[in-house]
């Protein structure tokens, strides 16, 4: 019998007033992996995970962590979790050790405050009141606090947001060893390149659905080897990724991204290019750019949901 995921949504349903968050969603997060959940502003992603942490009760479906019920069994399921939130999570005025070595004493066999503290570089700005802390600093402290009971499951909410790139570089190496240990990581994240190094497995959600689920090299392969980008200096034409379909043949899908910009996937080479370049001229566009590459995580997440990620 295969093991039990560490985190499970079960037709989860969540609602404000009349609107629909998170509609029927199923998602499963396996043991001692990093799982990114990825998806546009307004996609359901937090409520999920807050629901995930036991702050709100499902409306329908249901969610277990560690075979646990977040709501029902939430003081079993307490001590062995952590929670970094997207905001907040500490008082006001207290400084920022002050509030980590209190986090830590409320577990029964917390990591020493110290050595984490100089890891994330909190040493620095220690003593100053967390209200006067740049957001920078209060991610660094946010994923300190999620991290210093030794947790079995670790829930963070864009642990990197506003920080800079060597602090950023130094997060993903401290969560990649907590892996390592044996912690299973859950993160949401407006940044494509972290997913593409941190997680093991990526979930894509839309409009409160599961629209796309696996690794990170799995969901950019998606049958095939490489893309072309083209990007063009005036909007498109009506119908013109039809036209270039046509133009490619059936074994090549054209997605619009945006009003100023294709991507052409399949067998994309030098005589594909040639082809979309024929194209352009025999329609009036005029390129910008057009590039032949391997196509990412950030075009796979475009394709999927029509939409960008923004911070």
């Amino acid at each position: 019998m295969p093991p039990s995921p560490a985190v499970l949504v079960d037709g989860l349903v969540m609602r404000y007033g009349e609107t629909i968050a998170v509609d029927g969603l199923h998602l499963a997060v396996e043991a001692q992996t990093i799982t990114a959940v990825l998806g546009p502003n307004g996609a359901g992603k937090t409520t999920t995970l807050e629901t995930c942490e036991g702050y709100r009760k499902p409306h329908h479906g249901r969610v277990s962590v560690l075979g646990l019920d977040p709501v029902r069994d939430r003081r079993a399921l307490l001590p062995r979790i952590g929670v970094m939130l997207q905001a907040g999570g500490a008082w006001s005025g207290v400084r920022a050790l002050e509030m980590l070595e209190h986090v830590a004493r409320l577990h029964a066999h917390p990591l020493e405050v110290g050595p984490l503290a100089e890891r994330l570089g909190l040493h620095e700005c220690g003593r100053t009141p967390y209200r006067r802390l740049s957001g920078g600093q209060q991610q660094r402290l946010g994923l300190a606090m999620a991290l210093v009971g030794r947790p079995e499951v670790a829930f963070v909410d864009e642990p990197t947001a506003g920080m800079d790139p060597a602090v950023r570089r130094t997060t993903w190496e401290l969560l990649e060893e907590v892996r390592a240990d044996g912690v299973t990581v859950v993160l949401t994240t407006h940044y494509m390149d972290e997913a593409e190094r941190l997680a093991d497995h990526v979930h894509i959600i839309d409009r409160g659905r599961l629209v796309a689920s696996g690794s990170p090299l799995e969901l950019m392969r998606g049958g095939t080897v490489s893309t072309i980008r083209l990007v063009v200096t005036e909007p498109f034409p009506p119908g013109a990724g039809d036209s270039l379909r046509a133009a490619l043949g059936p074994d090549t899908e054209v997605s619009q991204l945006d009003s100023l910009s294709l991507l052409v996937t399949g067998p994309a080479d030098a005589s594909t290019l040639g082809k979309v370049s024929r194209w352009c001229d025999e329609h009036g566009v005029v390129p910008e750019s057009l590039t032949l590459g391997q196509r990412n995580l950030e075009d796979v997440f475009l394709e999927l949901t029509g939409r960008g990620l923004r911070p």
